[in-house]
């Protein structure tokens, strides 16, 4: 059997994480596509197109040797719509980042947009991971500007 559409964008979804290829991530969703965090007990807002690029900007920057392997993948093409199970690692400021997701994807008919992304992430290796890369990140501000801290004259 061939491998459909959706199956071949999903799949190049994650290959243009892999080479942190933003053009290409968000090439991948259709204009009004929404990006959902789960779980909900993270209390993220939805993102749009826009505010996804700019994540995936500044995301850029942080995660350096980022990259995803699908764990799993599973295909309803009746319904339009892909699971898959994926492993994330990267090197940043704060050390190796390791963390595992279940995005479920919804496509447009022709299986080459995607139209809802509903992203399920480990809320404890976040809870825990993410304090200590921004005070990675804000000591390396800090060291840049030459140890010293500025406080608008005060």
């Amino acid at each position: 059997m061939a491998e459909s559409a959706q199956k071949r964008t999903a799949l190049s979804l994650v290959e243009s994480f892999n080479r942190m290829d933003v053009p290409a991530i968000v090439g991948a969703r259709d204009p009004s596509c929404l990006r959902h965090f789960y779980p909900t007990a993270m209390a993220q807002q939805p993102q749009d197109t826009n505010t996804y690029r700019k994540s995936l900007t500044s995301l850029h920057a942080i995660f350096q040797n980022f990259s995803l392997t699908v764990d799993e993948l599973i295909e309803d093409t009746a319904n339009h719509r892909i699971c898959m199970w994926l492993s994330a690692r990267a090197d940043t400021a704060a050390g190796e980042y390791v963390n595992e997701y279940v995005w479920l994807l919804d496509f447009d008919e022709s299986g080459e947009k995607i139209l809802r992304t509903k992203e399920f992430s480990d809320s404890v290796m976040a809870r825990d991971f993410f304090p200590k890369l921004k005070a990675a990140m804000d000591k390396q501000r800090t060291s840049k500007a030459g140890g010293e801290v500025h406080t608008n004259g005060r």
